[in-house]
């Protein structure tokens, strides 16, 4: 879609119309995300010149620079050096951005890893039902070689954990839906240090992979069951082996002392 240039001039009140309350940067950019939502500025096309927005909401460049920041962040524009900001669409990636900061604080709480890995219980289960439903042959395919990626890495710890990484991706994609494959990404980051920690447990490439194979079987045979069976095992088996890997590892500090 080529860029359209458009004014305020279909909201001459917006000229008159003082901020008073908030930052100032934080009500420009309410009232930009406002003005995108309902159209004045569409998918496309670009905002006025910084000058320009200036005046319209009667605050200085830094408030302005602020706003286009928050709403790059949003996804609802894209702010190119030199450039007019270009108004977006959003993905779901850019809703995940926003929710990180608030999701590494809850994980710093004392119960905030369990209730996460409760999270991924729920969403992974229900994306490994889903998968086995919407699979075609080529997604079966797919997932085959990332099963035999994940079964040639037994043995190297980081090897391995990118292949389990890419399985459940793999997963993700499978349901069609863009926002699983993103949450996915998003549950990858938060819980990156549970998921090296359950992978130092005695075992436990071993056992990641047969839950691999079976959660692979179920989809395979496109039985949603079995696989959603398969993957609530393996999440629970998961959630053991962080324990057991966290109190050897803590027994061994408590010795050293």
């Amino acid at each position: 879609m080529a860029p359209t240039e458009m004014g305020d001039r279909s909201r001459p009140e917006l000229a008159a119309w003082p901020i008073r309350r908030r930052k100032v940067s934080e009500e420009a950019a309410l009232r930009l995300e406002a003005m995108i939502r309902d159209g004045t500025f569409p998918e496309g096309a670009l905002l006025p010149p910084e000058r320009e927005l200036m005046r319209m909401f009667g605050v200085g460049r830094a408030s302005i620079r602020e706003a286009l920041y928050a709403l790059g962040r949003m996804g609802l524009v894209q702010v190119r050096t030199g450039e007019r900001p270009l108004v977006t669409r959003p993905t779901p990636e850019n809703l995940l951005t926003e929710l990180s900061g608030a999701a590494r604080h809850f994980l710093a709480g004392s119960n905030g890893p369990e209730h996460f890995q409760e999270a991924r219980a729920l969403f992974e289960v229900g994306v490994a039902r889903l998968a086995a439903v919407r699979a075609s042959h080529e997604d079966i395919d797919r997932l085959r070689r990332a099963l035999e990626a994940n079964s040639a890495a037994r043995g190297d710890i980081a090897r391995f954990e990118r292949t389990d990484v890419a399985f459940h991706y793999v997963l993700a994609r499978i349901t069609q839906n863009p926002i699983f494959a993103a949450v996915h990404d998003a549950l990858v980051e938060w819980l990156t240090s549970q998921r090296t920690i359950s992978l130092r447990a005695p075992g436990a490439e071993e056992a990641a992979f047969r839950s691999h194979r079976r959660i692979f079987d179920g989809v395979a045979a496109k039985d949603p069951e079995a696989a959603a069976a398969a993957m609530d095992e393996h999440l629970r088996s998961v959630v053991d082996l962080i324990r057991i890997a966290t109190e050897a590892e803590s027994g061994a500090a408590g010795g050293s002392r």
